[in-house]
């Protein structure tokens, strides 16, 4: 009989190479999850309790928020989403979904649905309206920059908080608004959280807002991104016209920046949130048009190669101003990238979240190429070193899912009450108060 020696370096060969299996599993786990023509990299996931990619690699669960199940006013739209009301009052019953009689049928089914992350998403606590609030006093509040998406984002937030918060301008008594008006969350001085927040020094309940919003659809203006044209191609045509007479409204980065790091009472911020892309189109671009291309968007390359060329010179303006604005003694403040949400053909005839991306069959707006303008921004801002303060934030894939989850004038703008917008809040809130460290 042969007696085999016990062997110390035997064992523990096989431990790490069982540890090694395990873990390429779970990887394999996670990837095959979300196997829907993302390109889903883990390799911050060891830096985050719930990093965006592991947050993102979930999936809709069927979660009702009310027993109701016939709609039969507009004011059933806040009931089905849970909602005790909003305290903005920018275009209300257009961001509920409910401003079109004739698409009530897809309620409550559009508010049935929860978002349910990957195991690999671990200390996500319920959102908590009382405790969000506290934070965007006691930690800093969100400067949000972008387009009529991030508009939703806001209004949408505004819901979340109520009734702690108070939402201006006044939208009802002033209907002849502009959109380039700056939008406003402020605490409500009858809010009972009142006695528990620590207001930091400085702070004043009618004047300090805990969130805005900036209608900045370029973030760069007009002027500056024909400079920046013509800095990058100096041998284009004087006559060169870069942009149509298609409406825009946007903004210098200097003028926001300014805002977002404004010192209390008039502004406590500690987090900018933006989301580009969307208007980043060739009926924008007009220059860059060619009819000859439609099958290959129009010309929308020499968009792609513009838009790469000025993120990065944003971005170094930005952690250029961030940086100083620290050594100043004024305290840290993070910009968290949003990656941008393309629509969804025929939204309004959907009536469940999918379970896998689908492809587009036509070639509408830009949103065949918004994956391209995520990732230009994400290789831009993967040069961490470089960018510290400045984060990409790859928390679409949930929104990509809900074609059912749209307004009712159009497949791009998302619902208040669907569980898309509020997610963003949910995940960003988390992120900036168990992610990031000062």
């Amino acid at each position: 009989m042969v007696v085999k020696r016990f062997s110390l370096r035997s064992v523990s060969t096989r431990i790490i190479f069982l540890g090694t299996s395990l873990s390429f599993l779970l990887f394999f786990y996670a990837y095959s999850s979300v196997s829907d023509g993302y390109n889903i990299s883990f390799k911050d996931d060891n830096n985050y309790s719930c990093s965006p990619l592991a947050y993102s690699a979930g999936k809709w669960a069927f979660h009702p928020k009310s027993n109701a199940s016939t709609f039969t006013s507009r004011d059933d739209a806040l009931k089905f989403s849970g909602f005790d009301s909003c305290a903005s009052s920018r275009e209300f019953f257009w961001h509920l979904a409910a401003d079109n009689q004739d698409q009530w049928s897809r309620f409550p089914a559009a508010h049935n649905w929860e978002w349910v992350p990957s195991r690999q998403c671990q200390g996500l606590r319920p959102f908590n309206a009382e405790q969000v609030v506290k934070d965007l006093v006691e930690q800093g509040g969100w400067f949000l920059v972008g387009d009529s998406v991030t508009e939703n984002h806001f209004f949408s937030l505004s819901c979340l908080l109520y009734p702690h918060v108070l939402g201006s301008p006044n939208y009802t008594a002033s209907p002849n608004f502009d959109r380039a008006w700056p939008q406003f969350l402020h605490l409500n001085p009858k809010s009972p959280l009142i006695s528990r927040i620590a207001f930091p020094p400085g702070f004043d309940i009618n004047t300090t807002p805990l969130v805005a919003f900036r209608r900045i659809d370029l973030l760069y203006s007009q002027q500056e991104l024909i400079d920046i044209h013509r800095a990058a191609y100096p041998s284009t045509p004087k006559d060169f016209k870069l942009f149509s007479d298609e409406p825009v409204w946007t903004l210098p980065p200097s003028d926001y920046l300014a805002n977002f790091t404004a010192p209390l009472p008039h502004g406590n911020y500690r987090t900018m949130v933006v989301s580009t892309a969307g208007h980043w189109t060739t009926t924008l671009f007009s220059g860059f048009r060619d009819e000859k291309k439609a099958s290959k968007g129009y010309g929308i390359d020499r968009v792609l190669k513009l838009f790469n060329i000025a993120m990065k010179k944003w971005s170094d303006e930005v952690q250029s101003a961030l940086r100083r604005n620290e050594i100043s003694g004024a305290g840290k403040r993070r910009v968290l990238i949003r990656a941008y949400l393309p629509g969804h053909e025929d939204c309004h005839s959907h009536r469940e979240p999918w379970t896998k991306i689908k492809s587009y069959s036509q070639n509408w707006y830009n949103w065949n190429n918004i994956k391209e303008f995520n990732n230009i921004f994400e290789r831009v801002l993967s040069a961490r070193i470089k960018y510290p303060d400045i984060i990409y934030l790859p928390i679409d894939r949930p929104a990509r899912l809900r074609p059912d989850a749209h307004t009712t004038s159009d497949c791009l703008h998302i619902m208040t009450g669907a569980g898309v917008l509020e997610g963003w809040s949910h995940y960003i809130w988390h992120f900036v108060t168990r992610e990031l460290v000062g």
